[in-house]
């Protein structure tokens, strides 16, 4: 009884090893509706627009000094933010980069991948001390189609958006024909990054969403009582 098991342990660790020596036979097959084939290796294009250092010094030129901090989600923060945006998603960790000048804050650059139709592209948000998205860059674009989110003509619409404008395709956005699904992943990512600063930086300043509602609130108050 020892040997036969004995040998049924070694037959079993050979197996395993073997296994994981050999690289897969096939890989899976991804099925266009447009093209109405399966994708391969050369529909995927690799275009690297700009490094992470030039989109920092893009959106956040002339800041005396960039500093770069880690935004760690705890499970309730994550829920928070997720509800606030309105979908889930896996990340609970993010580099964001802050100008300043002197003791003065002149905004927040963020780094951002999320999932095209197929595969992650890589950009970064600016957001500016009041919570607008002041620009936004694509640094590497990896999918197979869908690389106009990357040009000015294009993504000058999310200028001047906030936490409170829907930034959808339909909405406040203008889509792109063939490229709906990186559209709507920038969509989502440029609102995730305006989320995240309010929560994390203008709200603890008193700078938030919430105070600037009040304020506005206040001021429609006051303009109803005095006539202004």
């Amino acid at each position: 009884m020892f040997s036969t098991l004995s040998a049924y342990r070694t037959l079993t660790a050979v197996a395993l090893l073997l296994a994981s020596s050999i690289p897969a036979l096939a890989t899976e097959k991804v099925w266009d509706n447009e093209l109405r084939r399966f994708l391969k290796d050369d529909d995927f294009k690799y275009e690297e627009f700009m490094s992470e250092e030039e989109a920092v010094k893009t959106i956040l030129p002339k800041s005396q000094r960039v500093r770069k901090e880690l935004i760690r989600l705890t499970q309730d923060r994550k829920e928070l933010i997720e509800q606030r945006i309105g979908w889930k998603f896996p990340e609970d960790s993010f580099d964001l980069y802050i100008g300043e000048t002197g003791d003065k804050v002149d905004g927040y650059a963020m780094i951002h991948n999320t999932i095209g139709k197929y595969k992650p592209m890589t950009y970064m948000v600016g957001v500016d001390p009041k919570g607008n998205c002041t620009d936004v860059e694509l640094l590497v674009f990896r999918d197979a189609k869908g690389s106009e989110v990357g040009k000015k003509r294009f993504n000058s619409q999310y200028d001047g958006k906030t936490v409170t404008d829907p930034i959808r395709i339909n909405k406040d956005i203008i889509n792109i024909s063939g490229a709906t699904m990186s559209v709507r992943s920038m969509n989502a990512g440029v609102k995730r990054v305006l989320v995240l600063v309010d929560e994390f930086y203008l709200k603890p300043a008193g700078l938030g969403s919430d105070t600037v509602a009040v304020q506005k609130a206040e001021r429609g108050l006051l303009g109803t009582l005095f006539g202004n």
